[in-house]
């Protein structure tokens, strides 16, 4: 393990770790060998060092590390860097300035999963990991400055110098003499995924018998056929579906139904507005193979229809003739509409618990629990009338119980499950999915969970819905009951995930804390990540209704869901010309990735571009 020490004062750190087992030391500073050898028990430091087969390099600069070393000696697998500084009085500007090509140099000479530690005084760094905060301004923002190099701030930990044998802390404004480091903080980096740009994609699915291709709409291109409810999957959804069906298993006679689903889906959603719909427009004519298409040899004869201009006031979409689109088809919002086509089915057996799962696509606003696609199990039962309020309980008893089971092995905190009756909730108390659902049927319960951060009327706190239905089955005098779960919730709730988009990372440290598909506690591998904020202000095209529902969507796919805000803070209309203008502030922030202030800055660019082109805004 080979470990390289920057900026070593009198190398008495380097020293204490020399001695490690299988870690070979590169200890370095800036000053000549001459300089550092008159400091305070340098020259045995070193003499401690050579002796153990440590290599000593003296005048180092930090900022071009890769000049030092061969190629076959650049690959490091722990950077180390204690108490940076530029020197003398050099301000918070200077010693920003110092890290950004720090961090630079150090990703040209680290392994793809070495660290780099940093070592700061108390309140440097800026981020709220240290006692004695200062002003962002004032701070040398470490997290921020790191991202643009594509590090993210893993671990942070105190500094305790009195616990390393030997180590002296020295070079005060350039001298050889001590400084503070009570309420320091190690700050431990490491390599984050690269910001990823889908090209367009084309997705395969049965559709009334037979198998078509459209092209998938470009938000959701990272999240179509993951393949998380799959039998190798180690997803925490699929952990919760799986507890949740075996816990059922014990009380119904049990039958899975998810192989004949299409992502696809015809017809009306009464009482649902389309503007929350994934459009995707089919033509008449065959449409090609997905291997002509990749190709280049066909053109698609298909489209996903993102931002739909000829809607009614209340975002219907109207199809006009002449277009030659012989019928409308969308990415499914819900599950439900398959488990009411389920009941008409003449092998559907009363008594039965048939199960339903996969993923579903709304469009929606932009918020910490509205998702544009999450995972939605369904269970659907016939019983007979009368019996259905006890089918309730019994299948709430089962789905707390199980969830109790996944919680007790993931943490001590305290978990409530309540069944609500539908009525105790206003619209604007329900999270995207409850109210979505409420639109498409009548619930008679909604399923919250409540854990010691949140109550339940919290907007992430509703979880599942319950309703029934009464259809011409075998006999009238059956009842069906549905039960809807929203995995991605449940997961996040059970494994404190405070990001829905964590579940849909590409990097392999989500997953590996979940091995063979135990649930646990998630611990964060990106600490503090750094938000940067843009506003952006617009005249709305007369007459016509600003769409807000797209202008989130657009946000969304111009930043690969980077955007984790996008707020109204002013509106005007001018006197005259009855003329509306909009102002609102977007918040850039990543869960899971190094995210810079000019990536960001590019973001907003392409998402003013975007605005104006396809909701034909006019930019202020």
């Amino acid at each position: 393990r080979r470990v390289l020490l920057l900026g070593e004062g009198n190398f008495s750190f380097a020293a204490s770790l020399c001695g490690a087992a299988g870690t070979h030391v590169v200890a370095t500073c800036y000053e000549n060998e001459e300089e550092v050898s008159g400091r305070g028990r340098a020259a045995e430091s070193i003499r401690r060092l050579r002796e153990r087969g440590a290599e000593v390099v003296f005048s180092v600069d930090c900022t071009k590390l890769k000049d030092y070393f061969l190629p076959e000696k650049r690959e490091f697998d722990c950077i180390y860097f204690n108490f940076p500084h530029c020197g003398r009085k050099a301000g918070v500007v200077k010693n920003r300035e110092l890290l950004a090509h720090f961090f630079h140099s150090s990703a040209e000479v680290l392994t793809e999963d070495g660290e780099v530690h940093v070592a700061l005084c108390n309140g440097q760094g800026g981020t709220p990991a240290d006692q004695s905060r200062r002003e962002w301004h004032n701070s040398w923002q470490i997290v921020a400055v790191a991202a643009g190099a594509g590090f993210i701030l893993s671990n942070v930990h105190p500094f305790r110098a009195e616990t390393i044998h030997g180590y002296k802390c020295t070079g005060y404004r350039s001298q050889d003499k001590s400084f503070c480091v009570e309420g320091a903080l190690n700050h431990i980096f490491t390599r984050s995924m690269p910001l990823l740009y889908f090209k367009p994609m084309i997705c395969e699915t049965e559709l009334e018998s037979r198998k078509v291709s459209f092209q998938v709409p470009q938000v959701l291109v990272d999240k179509i056929n993951r393949g998380f409810l799959e039998l190798n999957s180690n997803h925490p959804v699929r952990t919760v579906k799986e507890k949740l069906t075996a816990g059922l298993r014990q009380a119904f006679p049990l039958q899975n139904t998810d192989c004949c689903l299409s992502l696809l889906h015809e017809g009306h959603l009464n009482d649902v507005c389309h503007s929350n719909i994934f459009w995707i427009i089919l033509s008449p004519e065959e449409t090609p193979s997905t291997e002509e298409m990749s190709n280049g040899l066909a053109k698609p004869k298909f489209s996903h229809v993102d931002f739909c201009r000829d809607t009614d006031k209340n975002g219907w979409v109207n199809v006009q003739e002449g277009c030659h689109i012989s019928k409308r088809y969308y990415l499914r919002p819900s599950l439900l509409p398959y488990a009411h086509a389920i009941t008409q089915r003449g092998d559907f057996l009363p008594g039965t618990l048939h199960v339903l799962s996969g993923p579903v696509f709304r469009k929606c606003l932009i918020s910490p629990y509205s998702m544009p696609v999450f995972h939605e199990v369904v269970f659907v039962c016939a019983v007979n009338r009368g019996t259905e309020n006890s089918c309730i309980q019994m299948l709430v008893n089962n789905i707390k119980t199980s969830i109790h089971s996944l919680h007790q092995a993931v943490s001590s905190f305290k978990l409530s499950i309540n069944l609500q009756e539908a009525t105790s909730f206003e619209t604007a108390e329900l999270n995207d999915f409850a109210a979505f659902e409420s639109h498409l049927s009548k619930i008679r319960y909604f399923i919250c969970m409540k854990t010691d951060t949140s109550g339940f009327c919290d907007k992430g706190s509703c979880v599942g819905i319950i309703r029934t239905a009464h259809y011409e089955l075998v006999s009238s005098e059956l009842v069906v009951v549905f039960a809807s779960l929203n995995l991605d919730l449940l997961a996040m709730l059970l494994c404190g995930i405070p990001d829905w988009r964590m579940l849909w990372t590409s990097d392999t440290r989500f997953l590996h804390q979940f091995p063979r598909g135990e649930l646990r506690l998630f611990k964060s591998f990106s600490l503090y990540p750094p938000s940067y904020v843009h506003d952006v202000s617009f005249w709305v095209p007369d007459g016509e209704q600003f769409d807000e529902v797209a202008f989130h969507t657009i946000a969304r796919q111009v930043s690969g869901e980077m955007v984790i805000s996008l707020q109204l803070i002013d509106s005007f209309q001018q006197s005259e010309t009855r003329r509306k203008s909009l102002c609102y502030r977007l918040t850039f922030q990543s869960c899971d990735k190094a995210l810079s202030r000019q990536e960001v800055a590019e973001m907003q660019l392409l998402f003013r571009k975007e605005i104006n082109q396809r909701l034909r805004v006019t930019l202020r």
